[in-house]
C-alpha cells in the first residue's frame, strides 16, 4: 500500500501559535527546521480520535541505525508534532497535518520516509514534492543526517541543476527523491525516475503549491504511480 502525506504549511486559524492536526486517517505535521522551533506549550493540537501521542523515538518502534542518526543529529526527544505524526506515517495511514512552521516537520518527515525505506531494493520508495528548491534542498540534507547509519540514498531533483546529473543519479538508484513538481515531472515523462516502488508521496507545504500553480504538475505526479498509494500533506 502506498500512502501520501500532505503537509500544509499555514494556520487553520488566525490564532498566532497554534497547530492543527487533520488526517485522513491519523495527523502528524510541522514546520521547517531552518527556522527557530516553537515550544510545545504554545502549540494547540487538533487531532483524530484515538491518536496516541509517543513521547520518545524509542518507543515508535524506528530501526536502531535510524535512531542513531536521529541522536547524531542532535534530537533529545520527539517534538508534540512528531510524537503525534511518526507512528501513523510508518504505519502507512494516508496523513493531512497542518501547522505553524517551526514545529518540526523536515525531520519527522525525514525519519518517516527513513523508516520506510529498505536500502537492499535500489529504487525510488518515497517521492517528496516541495514548491522551492530551496524546501526541497533542505529536506534533502535532513534526511541524509539522520538516515546517515543506514546508507539511505536521497536525491534533489529540482530546476536550476543539471538535468544530466539528475539522470545519471536516477539511473545509478536513490531510494528518496525530493524535488519540484516541475522537473519530478520531466524525469518521469523521460522515464529516468520509475515510480513503481513507491511506497509515499508528501506534498511538502500543498496549499502553498496549489496557490502558486502547480496543481496540474502534481496531479500529473500523482497518476503515474499505480494505486494505492499513502499521502503526507505538509
Amino acid at each position: 500500500k502506498r500512502a501520501i502525506l500532505l503537509l500544509l504549511c499555514r494556520s487553520p486559524r488566525p490564532t498566532p501559535q497554534q497547530a492543527r492536526v487533520s488526517p485522513m486517517a491519523m495527523a502528524a505535521a510541522a514546520g521547517s527546521s531552518r527556522r527557530v522551533r516553537m515550544d510545545d506549550d504554545e502549540l494547540t493540537f487538533e487531532t483524530s480520535a484515538g491518536l496516541e501521542v509517543v513521547g520518545s523515538f524509542d518507543a515508535m518502534g524506528i530501526r536502531e541505525d535510524l535512531l542513531r542518526g536521529i541522536y547524531g543529529y542532535g534530537f533529545e526527544k520527539p517534538s508534540a508534532i512528531q510524537q503525534r505524526a511518526v507512528v501513523p506515517i510508518i504505519a502507512g495511514r494516508d496523513v493531512i497535518a497542518q501547522a505553524q512552521s517551526g514545529t518540526g516537520k523536515t525531520s519527522m518527515v525525514s525519519l518517516s520516509v527513513c523508516q520506510l525505506v529498505d536500502t537492499n531494493i535500489h529504487e525510488v520508495q518515497a517521492l517528496i514534492l516541495s514548491p522551492t528548491r530551496e524546501l526541497a534542498t533542505q529536506t534533502e540534507r535532513v534526511m541524509q543526517a539522520v538516515g546517515n547509519h543506514m546508507s539511505v540514498s536521497v536525491h534533489a531533483c529540482v530546476g536550476g541543476k543539471s538535468i544530466g546529473e539528475d539522470i545519471r543519479k536516477l539511473e545509478a538508484g536513490v531510494h528518496v527523491v525530493s524535488g519540484t513538481p516541475g522537473r519530478v515531472c520531466d524525469m518521469i515523462k523521460r522515464r529516468t525516475l520509475r515510480t513503481r516502488a513507491i511506497k509515499l508521496l508528501v506534498l511538502d507545504e500543498a496549499d502553498e503549491m496549489l496557490t502558486r500553480g502547480f496543481k496540474d504538475q502534481i496531479y500529473d505526479v500523482y497518476r503515474y504511480p499505480p494505486p494505492p498509494q499513502n499521502f503526507r500533506l505538509s
